[in-house]
C-alpha cells in the first residue's frame, strides 16, 4: 500500500523557518521523483519544488526560489522541504507527491501518489 505522510507543519512568524518531512512507504522510493505542492484557501493547488529520483535535479517555483530547499534521503525513504524567510503568502496546506517518471517535474498532473497534507501558517 502506497503511503506518503507529511510532518512538520505548524504556525510560524514572518521571517521564520520550518522543515517539512514526507515519509514514504509502499513503493521503491529511490526510483521516483518527489515534489512538494501547496494549496491556499480558495486557490488552486500549485507546485513548490521537485527533486529527481537521485537528487541531482531540483526545480523550484519562482515564488520560493532562494528561500526553500528540497532534499531527499533515499536510505530513509524521506523527502524534505526546508522553508526559510517565510511570508504570510506561504500559508497553505503543503502536500508531498511521488512521480514514477523520476525527472523532478513541477507539473501536478505527472504525480501519481499524494500525501494527506500538512498545514503551514505564517503570521504577520
Amino acid at each position: 500500500q502506497v503511503q506518503l505522510v507529511e510532518f512538520g507543519g505548524g504556525l510560524v512568524q514572518t521571517g521564520g523557518s520550518l522543515r517539512l518531512s514526507c515519509a514514504v512507504s509502499g513503493f521503491t522510493f529511490s526510483t521516483y521523483a518527489m515534489g512538494w505542492f501547496r494549496q491556499a484557501p480558495g486557490k488552486e493547488r500549485e507546485s513548490v519544488a521537485a527533486i529527481s529520483w537521485g537528487g541531482r535535479s531540483k526545480n523550484y517555483a519562482d515564488s520560493v526560489k532562494g528561500r526553500f530547499t528540497i532534499s531527499r534521503d533515499n536510505a530513509k525513504n524521506t523527502v524534505y522541504l526546508q522553508m526559510n524567510s517565510l511570508k504570510p503568502e506561504d500559508t497553505a496546506v503543503y502536500y508531498c507527491a511521488a512521480d514514477r517518471r523520476g525527472a523532478g517535474s513541477l507539473e501536478l498532473y505527472e504525480y501519481d501518489a499524494w500525501g494527506q497534507g500538512t498545514q503551514v501558517t505564517v503570521s504577520s
